[in-house]
């Protein structure tokens, strides 16, 4: 999994970016090795807002693109928020790529037969058929 932290408007202190990359780093075993994943951190300089501190995060996958926004007094719970959302997301993912097609595969007692069968199975259908008609 590759992995960038940003901050949008700030600079970003290393705290908060080594608490990020140490929580993220829950997701690497779940994601394939050049997964792209990018937090974004950023605050709201609004003195209305509560929770001003917000997380981001996008996860590159083979097929869909994960994305989920958290926000929260601090960044680190922030964080927290966004990598218990995202594992559920990575989670939901990979079950429905291993497990969809399994779901459409015959069933393990069906054996499914050799189109070259098939066809004598109709040939000889039709022959016994024509000769019921002609007698």
């Amino acid at each position: 999994m590759r992995l960038q932290v940003k901050s949008q408007h700030d600079q970003l202190p290393n705290g908060v970016r080594e608490y990020a990359e140490k929580r993220l780093r829950k997701l690497d075993r779940r994601l394939h090795d050049l997964t792209l994943v990018e937090v974004t951190l950023s605050r709201a300089h609004n003195p209305s807002i509560a929770d001003d501190h917000t997380a981001d995060g996008i996860v590159h996958t083979k097929g869909p693109t994960l994305v989920a926004r958290e926000s929260a007094l601090t960044y680190e719970a922030a964080i927290d928020r966004l990598v218990d959302k995202l594992e559920r997301q990575v989670e939901r993912y990979r079950d429905k790529r291993t497990h969809e097609p399994r779901r459409s595969a015959p069933h393990r007692g069906e054996t499914p037969v050799p189109p070259s069968e098939e066809l004598e199975q109709i040939e000889r259908e039709l022959a016994t058929g024509e000769e019921d008609a002609a007698a």
